[in-house]
């Protein structure tokens, strides 16, 4: 086998903008997987029953259901009741809702595990109930669920190439049409899987970091 810098080089500037969509697809749908996944969290600890099965049920059919699935019915189907979004719009959108679901969890299991005195304390001061949630109880429940959070990060990125799907040009989609255009397939699938890498590595130490600091 006999490397091709030359495809390296002509593969780059697609590379990039592939990239840049893999990039903001992943930040975007994060943001939305961890707002969501709160506030699916807060809803199941509210005591009415009438809130928390219908957030239960829905987040169970979406976490059950896979995410190809989900992107083929937020881009084919959305369209036939209205709801027309474009192509990066419903991967972002369904990135973020089908990661919240997870989230959800490790939001859950981080609120439970705030020791009871913090409760205790914070009904002793007489504090109000959203004052309760945003001094004290949030705080030290997101520092417990950092770690578990990042690896969903993770997650997202290694699953941002099945947005080719609904043709999303990410970084994997951009070398398989180069390839199919110049059929050179090992330097632009080696490019796309070294980068996997590199951001994940890149990833996992700034969470490092991000934990230290919020330990102290």
């Amino acid at each position: 086998m006999n490397w091709d810098w030359n495809a390296v080089r002509d593969f780059m500037p697609l590379f990039r903008e592939g990239l840049l969509v893999t990039l903001q697809a992943l930040v975007l749908g994060s943001l939305i997987s961890f707002t969501l996944g709160l506030v699916w969290a807060l809803l199941m600890r509210t005591p009415t029953r009438w809130v928390q099965w219908p957030v239960g049920i829905a987040t169970e059919f979406v976490r059950d259901t896979p995410l190809l699935v989900q992107l083929f019915f937020l881009f084919y189907v959305l369209p036939e009741w209205g709801l027309t979004l474009s192509a990066m719009a419903t991967g972002v959108v369904a990135i973020g809702l089908h990661y919240s679901t997870y989230t959800m969890q490790v939001y859950r299991a981080g609120i439970e595990a705030v020791p009871a005195g913090q409760w205790e304390a914070a009904t002793a001061l007489n504090l109000p109930r959203i004052r309760t949630w945003r001094a004290v109880i949030l705080p030290q429940a997101v520092r417990r669920v950092v770690p578990a959070l990042g690896n969903y990060v993770i997650s997202m990125l290694k699953d941002t190439p099945m947005l080719m799907a609904i043709t999303v040009l990410e970084m994997l989609g951009r070398a398989r049409l180069f390839s199919q255009e110049h059929f050179q397939f090992t330097e632009p699938l080696t490019v796309i899987g070294v980068a996997f890498i590199v951001i994940s590595y890149l990833a996992s130490l700034l969470l490092r970091t991000l934990e230290r600091r919020l330990v102290r």
